[in-house]
């Protein structure tokens, strides 16, 4: 199956963090697509073969172009339907928006994964989880067959926890932390249907991979979203539609009622991220070849003051240089805003950051640039 003349072709499954994010942006923006559950056949036979690895979601254009990873799907599709533009034009609303994706991408994985796979003894949580890794091997199978096949294709995602700085002894640190975000979103979005106004950003999409595919969808951290967060989980429903967008707040304004999680992102995030580009920046120089892997080493972060050890993925920096050169580009009273907005969050310090050895996706990998002098 490939794109016809008028309709895009998503490469997706429904339970999918990333597939979450692009699909909820072409429905947001009114793109016409179809949707194609990405089975193993489709892997080897399409993905595979047009984007040379193996991840989802990935883009088919009309006028077959392939485009894998949301940022770059987004990007790519903006430039196409520039209409309601989901970057805000003004510099706070443009930076934030940028850390929100940023957050939702790289950070809000932690629960997301932790509600999806540490709970086994949630059996009907689980075996929808099965059922649907099992569409890997084909959607119509039965379901019982779905959820045997289902805990083969699983165990790199379920195994993947102590990796991303999951552990026993910092479990009730993610949880309570988690529960003060969706407290903070939930007293955002009483007021507000999406981050920055009446439009979704690309912060919105960010944030959504997380809170609708694992955290807004699955049975149980569903159930805790619905009886703890109901206007967050009425801002995830309000994301899988296609509603008419108004307009960001005026006046470049940054809600009061977001400056809660942006204190909490420079505070426990950020630590993360500039420890990444510290480490990645001594591994380049001891490893010079331009193609760099997911992982190269670990390091130690604090959640909730309760430190432990995750893998170090140099993936975050090239996330962080979206927010970081749209931030060293301000001058003038565009820079003064944000720095006033800055201050008052914690950030001011971390936005500073030059990153020396900056990171390209070509061929959808990973490749480090030349030095900058």
């Amino acid at each position: 199956m490939s794109a016809t003349e008028n309709s895009y072709l998503l490469y997706a499954l429904p339970h999918s963090l990333y597939s979450g994010k692009a699909r909820s942006y072409l429905r947001y923006k009114g793109i016409p697509y179809r949707e194609k559950v990405s089975t193993l056949r489709l892997f080897y036979k399409v993905i595979i073969p047009r984007t040379g690895v193996k991840y989802i979601p990935v883009l088919h254009s009309p006028d077959d172009v392939v485009v894998q990873d949301t940022s770059d799907i987004i990007d790519f599709l903006e430039a196409r339907f520039p209409r309601d533009p989901v970057y805000p034009q003004t510099p706070r609303q443009k930076l934030v928006s940028l850390l929100f994706e940023l957050y939702g991408d790289e950070w809000l994985l932690l629960p997301a994964m932790h509600y999806r796979w540490s709970f086994w003894h949630e059996k009907a949580h689980i075996n929808d989880v099965l059922e649907h890794f099992g569409m890997l091997l084909s959607p119509r199978a039965p379901r019982l067959l779905r959820r045997q096949v289902g805990k083969r294709f699983c165990r790199p995602f379920s195994g993947s926890l102590p990796l991303l700085g999951i552990h026993p002894h910092n479990i009730p640190a993610l949880e309570s932390w988690y529960g003060s975000f969706m407290r903070d979103m939930d007293a955002h979005f009483a007021r507000h249907p999406y981050l920055l106004g009446g439009r979704a950003s690309i912060g919105d999409f960010g944030l959504m991979g997380p809170l609708y595919a694992h955290l807004g969808r699955d049975f149980y951290p569903k159930s805790l979203m619905q009886a703890q967060a109901p206007h967050l989980y009425e801002w995830v429903q309000r994301m899988n539609h296609a509603p008419q967008p108004t307009q960001f707040l005026a006046n470049d304004a940054v809600p009061e009622t977001l400056l809660p999680v942006l204190r909490s992102m420079f505070a426990e995030h950020f630590p993360v991220l500039l420890d990444t580009v510290r480490r990645l920046e001594t591994w380049l120089e001891e490893n010079p070849e331009r193609r760099i892997p997911r992982v190269i080493g670990e390091h130690e972060f604090s959640l909730g003051g309760v430190k432990a050890v995750r893998k170090i993925f140099p993936y975050a920096q090239w996330m962080l240089q979206r927010p970081l050169d749209f931030y060293q580009s301000l001058r003038g009273e565009d820079k003064e805003s944000v720095d006033a907005l800055l201050r008052e969050v914690g950030g001011f310090d971390a936005m500073q950051t030059r990153i020396g050895h900056r990171l390209s996706r070509i061929q959808n990998r990973l490749v480090a640039d030349a030095p900058r002098a």
